[in-house]
């Protein structure tokens, strides 16, 4: 029996090409080596196969019974073992197949998937999108086992460990109705507090955030009477009562709401894109990667 573990790769390409060429002369040429060593190399692939392999003949050498059936076999080995250790082909879009899973919270799909996925699945007719709520909790586990590929979150709670790339930094304003009674005389601290806020706390019940920490830092404390799971939901709230909230600003476009000066210095934060190190040089994520990065770049920011 072969050692397989002690098998020549060197030996197996040899033959190969004797197989192929049936000629010493020629397969040296092949190989670039010179006829003894290939002379060499034979005696020792006849050793390891305990089988001539190749006899003498009027037209060459003749391969044996054991010599024929390893030549298919051989070759589709050693073309399969090239390519796999060939560089990774660069990523075709339109020929592409296959299913990208995401994960982002409501902010992520309004601010970045929805003006980069329908170039995405344009570019790449073929492929599918699953977009999922981000869950920091397990977003590493899920990335490590395949479960997720890519997820959208703030900077300073990204799980660490996995790989990032910033893609804006967004700034909160305030927010309200634009006929909104309260609103419609330049605000001080004082009046800014006694508005009754809606905030939004992603794994529900609180009422505590970025603006109640600057607040407390200098003093004060504002009236949140209300805490919901989205912001979507919190800017349809904003638009039909006389509630407040505090915005991250590229929300704002497109809804019936009106921003306001704050007295004091608005809070801020940094989306990041995540992927796990075993994605990080293939080619269809990386095509993916660059085209959120190419989106997110085409998009007008918000005015401070």
């Amino acid at each position: 029996m072969i050692n397989f573990q002690g098998l020549d790769l060197n030996l197996l390409m040899t033959l190969d090409v004797l197989l192929k060429e049936r000629n010493v002369t020629r397969a040296a040429q092949r190989l670039h080596l010179s006829q003894p060593s290939v002379s060499v190399q034979l005696k020792k692939l006849r050793e390891m196969f305990g089988d001539p392999l190749l006899l003498p003949g009027p037209r060459g050498m003749t391969p044996t019974a054991l010599a024929e059936s390893l030549q298919a076999p051989l070759a589709d080995a050693l073309t399969a073992l090239e390519q796999a250790v060939q560089p990774a082909r660069e990523f075709d879009p339109t020929t592409a197949k296959g299913t990208w899973r995401l994960a982002a919270a409501d902010y992520g799909e309004a601010t970045i998937l929805r003006h980069a996925l329908p170039s995405i699945l344009r570019q790449a007719p073929q492929c599918r999108i699953a977009v999922s709520q981000v869950k920091p909790s397990t977003l590493t586990a899920s990335m490590e086992s395949g479960e997720l590929e890519l997820a959208f979150h703030t900077a300073d709670a990204a799980p660490p460990g996995l790989k990032s790339s910033a893609l804006f930094t967004e700034h909160y304003v305030l927010a309200g109705r634009k006929d909104h009674p309260q609103l419609q005389q330049p605000l001080d601290m004082d009046r800014f507090c006694h508005l009754e806020h809606v905030m939004v706390s992603p794994n529900g019940g609180g009422f505590s955030g970025g603006t109640d920490q600057v607040l407390a830092m200098l003093g004060h404390k504002r009236k949140v009477v209300l805490s919901v799971p989205h912001f979507n939901f919190m800017c349809q709230l904003l638009e039909s009562s006389d509630l407040v909230a505090m915005v991250p600003s590229r929300l704002i476009p497109g809804t019936g709401l009106k921003t306001h000066p704050v007295p004091f210095q608005a809070p801020s934060f940094q989306m990041v894109m995540l992927w796990h190190e075993k994605y990080h040089n293939d080619t269809a994520h990386r095509w993916l990667r660059q085209s959120i990065r190419d989106s997110v770049k085409a998009q007008v920011a918000p005015n401070s």
